[in-house]
């Protein structure tokens, strides 16, 4: 059958429509047997019936004056003649049925009559939705848009009746059903596959980030550089040193107080972003002014940047400790050096002196190629007589001022509170109080890293340098003091305070006292500080 929608299907052979004229009521003696008619359609069973009717009506009935005509199947307008494509159709009357014809129309039940002779009609077999939509790749149209349903009808009836002439058969293949058949989701499957690729190109986008991440920053940092930083890797030259245990965010404070980086937070938040955090080696740089954080953070990274032969030694670091810092830093061997620092006034030290320690000033050295073990020991010690002078101190006064800033430089935290730290020990000295430091008895027991003691190392008569139970200063310095101790102990601050704790260890705020009262205050708070951070000592 055609599904060209343009071709005008044949019209559908109805019954009871298209059926031919009755055969004649003698048939020729040639004819053995009548041919068999089509049913009767439901309007003409109807007219034959009311023409029996009236032929069986008694015959006393008065007549009207003018009676009206036999009223025929003709008359009625089933058996008006109609055109369907064009064709005329008629429709046989009721003088053309047989008399067997009439007997049987006696014992029908016309108000159930449907379509053919009802002695033909059977049980309705279930009918599948296959059998009355159709094929699968056939649109089913709307149930409720006539047009389209006589059109489905016509398209098909040529094929469907030649398969199976029974009407009511006919009727449940082509009269569509109220249900739609259920959509096919498509959509769903797309989703699906939507949504892979979308997790497959996003797991690939993210491990190529992942791995290609610096040389990215790199690129983003050039192209859309912040308004907090630099581009390019700057001009001129900066010697920027990195103290044993700076860490990024103190990097990146010197870095901008240096000029080398515009601000600390361009810096930071570079080093927030690597991967893994950099490693910075202690040393002297050779850098620019006006860097981008990018290219101050590679050049720190660069042991080409670093300047060969250069020792840094931070203010408080004891000399044993410097002395391996510069045999590190300009591979001069430990023990030359140590034989070197043997003898303390060969170098002018005063005579109190059985050590170099509190006179090799701490600073970054650079120590020229070949430089000899006596040749750095005499550099360290003549920068140290250097600041004494610069502070006004007497060559007389340079023992005890040597003594007393070594304590204030390990006792002190903050900036500001070194001339109080000072004042306190003076005032101690001034009443004949012990000095009672912990930096003193920790250094006597060799911990030149921390300051806390316990209670048995501060009983221990045993430590020349503890100021616990020897009164006065120690027998000589603990440390190597920088600049703001030495000229702390020249300029103390003005107070009555005897007593001074360092309570956060972290921060270095010190809490300054007069009164034994609110000095044992001050040390609750410090214990209770000391439980809350374990692992400092």
């Amino acid at each position: 059958m055609s599904h060209n929608p343009q071709e005008r299907p044949e019209p559908p052979a109805f019954p009871a429509v298209n059926r031919p004229p009755a055969a004649p009521q003698n048939p020729p003696a040639s004819l053995s047997a009548p041919a068999e008619r089509p049913p009767m359609t439901r309007r003409e069973a109807r007219a034959a019936r009311e023409a029996e009717e009236a032929r069986l009506a008694p015959q006393e009935e008065p007549q009207p004056e003018n009676p009206a005509p036999p009223v025929s199947a003709a008359s009625t307008p089933s058996a008006a003649g109609w055109t369907l494509g064009g064709e005329p159709i008629s429709s046989p009357t009721p003088t053309q049925e047989s008399s067997a014809d009439l007997a049987a129309l006696a014992g029908l039940d016309f108000d159930a009559v449907m379509t053919g002779p009802i002695a033909q009609v059977e049980e309705p077999q279930p009918v599948g939705a296959a059998a009355r939509h159709g094929s699968d790749d056939r649109v089913a149209s709307p149930p409720d848009h006539p047009a389209r349903t006589l059109s489905g009808v016509l398209e098909d009836t040529e094929d469907e009746t030649a398969e199976d002439g029974h009407p009511l058969i006919w009727r449940q293949q082509h009269y569509l059903s109220h249900d739609e058949p259920p959509k096919k989701r498509r959509w769903v499957r797309g989703l699906i596959v939507t949504v892979v690729i979308l997790a497959v190109l996003g797991g690939l986008a993210g491990g190529a980030y992942a791995i290609f991440q610096p040389q990215i920053v790199k690129l983003q940092d050039a192209l859309f550089p912040p308004a907090n930083d630099y581009t390019g890797s700057g001009s001129g030259e900066v010697m920027f040193t990195i103290k044993s245990g700076d860490d990024g965010s103190t990097i990146a404070n010197n870095l901008a107080k240096a000029g080398v980086v515009k601000t600390y937070e361009a810096f930071y938040s570079l080093l927030l972003r690597q991967k893994s955090d950099p490693e910075f080696q202690p040393g002297v740089f050779k850098l620019a002014k006006k860097m981008s954080a990018a290219s101050a953070l590679a050049a720190l990274q660069d042991p080409q940047s670093r300047v060969e032969n250069t020792a840094v030694i931070p203010e408080g670091t004891a000399e044993k400790d410097i002395l391996q810092t510069v045999a590190d830093a300009t591979k001069i061997p430990l023990a030359d050096l140590q034989a070197a620092a043997a003898n303390p006034q060969a170098y002018g030290a005063p005579a109190e002196a059985k050590s170099l320690e509190g006179f090799l000033f701490p600073a970054t050295y650079t120590f020229a190629p070949g430089t000899t073990a006596q040749q750095a020991i005499k550099t360290m010690v003549d920068r140290m007589f250097q600041a004494l002078d610069q502070a006004g101190v007497a060559p007389e006064n340079r023992w005890n001022t040597i003594v007393l800033a070594s304590i204030v430089q390990r006792e002190a935290g903050l900036k500001d509170d070194y001339p109080k730290v000072a004042r306190v020990f003076l005032n101690r000295i001034a009443q004949g109080w012990d000095l009672q430091s912990d930096a003193t008895v920790a250094y006597g027991t060799g911990h030149t890293d921390r300051v806390t003691t316990t209670d048995a190392e501060r009983e221990d008569p045993n430590n020349p340098y503890n100021t616990y139970v020897h009164p006065g200063l120690p027998v000589g310095p603990i440390s190597n003091p920088g600049d703001l101790a030495i000229n702390a102990v020249q300029h103390p601050a003005d107070g009555s305070w005897m007593y001074f704790v360092t309570w956060n260890l972290q921060t270095g705020e010190t809490i300054f006292s007069t009164t034994q009262a609110e000095h044992e205050a001050a040390v609750e708070k410090w214990q209770q500080w000391m439980k809350d951070n374990p692992g400092y000592g």
